[in-house]
Order: C-alpha cells, then structure tokens, then sequence
C-alpha cells in the first residue's frame, strides 16, 4: 500500500487510458511581445533587391583564448514598449500581438502593396525566447531556445526533470500577459488534464517552478528549531555566566 501511495505522487499522466486519443487544441503559435527581439529575413530571386530589406550581419569573438574564432550573427529588431519595430523603407510597423506567420504575411504583402518587391519570401524568428525553471529540478537555470513552440514537460526535461522532492501535483507557471499584468497558473503533472492548460504551451519568459514536497519543507523548518535553539542556548550560556560575574 505505501508502494502504491509513493508511485501516486511522482508518476507523470498516470490517469492515461492506454491507446486512448484526447483532443489537443490547435498551436496557435506565441505572439510577438514589447521588448522581443526578431529577426527578419527578406528573400528574392533578384539578391540585389532584397539585400535593402536586411540588416547587415554582426562579427563577435568565440572561443577561447587560444583559439579564437570570428562568428557572424543577424542583427535583430527589438519590438519597442509601444510593440512597433523601426523596418528598412518602409518605416515604423506595428506587430505586437502578431505571431510569426501572421507578421511574415503581413510583412509580404506591404512591400508588395508598396511595390518594393514582387513575390518575396519573408522569414521571421524570435532571438530571445528563454525560459527559466526553478526549484526542484536536477538543473535549474535559463533555457535559451531556437524553436518557440515547448511544453511545460519540455521544458522540464531540459531542465533535467524533477528531482524526487518535487511536487508533481503543484507545479507553478508565472506569465507576464500583454497588457503588463502577471498571471500564476497552477498545474498537475500527474494528470491528462495538463494537456488542456493554457501553460501547456510555454510562452517566452515564462517561470515554470517546482516547489519541495512536504519532507523538504519540514526539514528546513527542522534546521530552523535547531538554528534558535543553538541561539538560545548560546544567550542562555552568556546570561548565567554574566549573573556569576556580578556575583
């Protein structure tokens, strides 16, 4: 019975029906945010033509000291508090609450509209999507990632899983919304349910964190008795030698 209480806590989905198909909601794919970094990529078949559309390549140093090696990397367009980017000849565009394929076709169509360029092709990608996790993983830290599209159990396995001490049934997503609010979405590992949470999907900087079960908990609380008790012996000691001074 213990056996079967313990696997209970830590076993990830374990209400799956074998072979059974539950409904996914469509990837709607994340959006493009104030303070994003993007980069835009404008293809043609005339290179020339294209090449005004594209910022210019950035060199940096990689490598150690003995080995030095010069690396280039696209520049991108940071997305100001207003959710516009600054964009060649064609000036300042909105594209905040745009995901990627939606700003590529709208990118399209106005230098098409404009007559700058006839079938061009247009790449968009985000440059900083990170997400952290903390607490009770074997690796916590930042996840710098190429692909936008994780999910919570993605992230954690990067993150190395979750140690023994994590709760599984409590784990914590904090997300800063578009409009600056910041919201906390509560999440079961345990359960198929996960799949239908609006934190199933990660967005960029969102905090995934696995708090201590309980014995954690109480052995930190078990540190802290002894941390006063030690202090209070110590005070104690210092007041009865005192006493036997003045005697």
């Amino acid at each position: 019975m213990a056996s079967c209480m313990s696997s209970k806590k830590v076993v990830y989905m374990q209400d799956a029906v074998n072979q059974a198909s539950v409904r996914v909601d469509a990837y709607q794919g994340i959006v493009i945010q104030p303070k994003d970094i993007i980069s835009i990529v404008v293809s043609h078949k005339n290179f020339e033509l294209a090449v005004a559309f594209n910022l210019p390549l950035q060199s940096y140093l990689a490598g150690s000291s003995s080995a030095i090696d010069y690396n280039q990397r696209l520049l991108g367009y940071l997305v100001d508090a207003e959710g516009y980017i600054d964009f060649p000849i064609l000036g300042r565009l909105r594209v905040a609450g745009l995901n990627r394929e939606q700003m590529s076709r709208m990118l399209k169509q106005r230098l098409i509209d404009d007559g700058q360029l006839m079938d061009p092709i247009v790449n968009v990608e985000f440059m900083n999507f990170r997400i952290s996790v903390i607490g009770e993983v074997r690796a916590p830290g930042v996840l710098n990632l190429q692909n936008d599209k994780i999910t919570i159990l993605e992230a954690l396995a990067r993150a190395g899983d979750l140690t023994i001490h994590g709760r599984r049934d409590n784990v914590l997503v904090q997300r800063q919304e578009q409009n600056g609010a910041i919201n906390f979405y509560h999440v079961d590992l345990r359960s198929v349910a996960l799949i239908h949470s609006p934190v199933f999907y990660l967005r960029q900087n969102d905090v995934v964190y696995v708090s201590p079960n309980n014995t954690v908990a109480a052995r930190s609380r078990i540190n802290e008795n002894r941390t006063l008790g030690v202090g209070a012996s110590i005070a104690s000691l210092l007041v009865n030698i005192a006493i036997l001074v003045l005697r």
